[in-house]
């Protein structure tokens, strides 16, 4: 029996669910109405389940970790913008070290003819963290202009301050250059690839019963509307926000991370060394899209997660962890931005996901250490990606 096959033998082995007293806890309190957590490794999936609702209501379904999408907000940026990235950088078709201003001459006085690629990836470019485009703008092209016309607030590279816009610029890159809505180029280069067949943008209407809603409007819950406004005002397709996917999706996404850049038929989604150079840690603990393990807190990523582990967030609720040293990646999807209640639900589901890291982190050693097949072989881990 090789490796892979025994850690697919021991996902469908019943275990007791280490996961569920820490995703009640975030429902008990009013985080959120509900949770999809996918755990696995390079080599299978060790838990996959739903808890709780995609509503508070008690009659409702459980969101299930197959077809339940979600809003992913911010985790756009790592799930389509960033690896759309990739395929440009290996393609040589974007250098991350020329000027952005190659690309797009518009973005240019202030100081801004020097802001690299790179530095956008790493929130590095000087630019403000966010503009209320759905109030300062009335149309997709009033938005992108305001944008382009943004100031620098400090030097290129002289600091790391998260910003959304940097992400909406890295998507119209890929627009400029590839003649293609990034949601397009996402699709055919990224999805399709890995077999991502339930991530998209714009989910149509007769999807929108198995999304999880972001909202309340006279009472009715609100699914299938992008959550963040300004990508509202792009048309749905933006950068930094407006992907939507499942536990499953994401769970596939991360295996390929996990295996260099391989899907589950060895065949090559990126390079190796595209992987490598993009989650290496870098300044500020972020990486080329991805943010970078902070390891003086608990927060998200739990107490054992390595400090090469990779991931990000999304303000809707939703997170995707990545740890190359343990080969373990970690999906908890949620719709805390659903009619939370409780203040500062942000903070409680942060703590929610360190729990479900640690119990993850816990799981995989165990089944690792000292589990028995059915052929009563012992199982023997992968070893560490490079």
């Amino acid at each position: 029996m090789s490796v892979l096959l025994a850690l697919a033998v021991i996902a469908q082995a019943p275990a007791p669910d280490r996961f569920a007293e820490a995703v009640s806890d975030g429902i008990e309190s009013g985080a959120f109405p509900g949770a999809v957590v996918v755990v696995g490794t390079s080599g299978g999936v060790l838990h996959a389940k739903g808890y709780g609702g995609l509503t508070w209501s008690s009659a409702g379904p459980v969101p299930d970790p197959e077809t339940t999408l979600y809003d992913l907000a911010s985790l756009t940026k790592v799930v389509a913008t960033t690896p759309a990235m990739m395929h440009l950088v290996e393609a040589g078709r974007v250098r991350l070290d020329d000027a952005f201003r190659e690309y797009l001459p518009a973005f240019s006085g202030n100081g801004k003819e020097s802001v690299t690629v790179r530095q956008l990836l790493q929130h590095r470019s000087g630019l403000r963290a966010f503009l209320p485009l759905n109030t300062e703008t009335a149309t997709a092209a009033e938005a992108r202009e305001r944008v382009f016309a943004e100031p620098l607030r400090w030097p290129p590279g002289s600091r790391v301050v998260y910003s959304d816009l940097n992400a909406m610029l890295l998507g119209w890159i890929v627009e400029r250059v590839t003649g293609e809505s990034l949601a397009e180029f996402a699709t055919s280069t990224v999805f399709e690839a890995i077999g991502m067949e339930r991530t998209l943008f714009n989910p149509p209407r007769s999807m929108r019963g198995q999304i999880a809603p972001v909202g309340l409007w006279r009472g009715h819950a609100i699914a299938g509307e992008v959550h963040d406004q300004n990508a509202a005002r792009l048309g749905g397709v933006s950068g930094h926000a407006g992907a939507y996917s499942t536990g499953y999706d994401l769970a596939r996404y991360a295996q390929v991370l996990l295996r260099q850049g391989r899907d589950d038929q060895n065949q090559s989604v990126f390079r190796a060394e595209t992987v490598r150079e993009f989650v290496a840690r870098g300044p500020g603990n972020r990486a080329l899209g991805w943010e970078v393990r902070d390891t003086t807190t608990d927060a998200n990523t739990g107490r054992f997660l390595s400090d090469r582990a990779f991931g990000h967030g999304g303000y809707t609720g939703t997170s995707l962890w990545i740890d190359p040293e343990s080969d373990l990646f970690v999906v908890v999807l949620t719709n805390r931005v659903f009619a939370p209640r409780t203040r500062r639900s942000i903070t409680k589901l942060k703590a929610v996901r360190g729990l479900i890291a640690d119990a993850a982190v816990a799981l995989r050693s165990e089944m690792c250490a000292s589990v028995v097949v059915a052929a009563r072989r012992r199982v023997e881990c992968p070893r560490p990606r490079p």
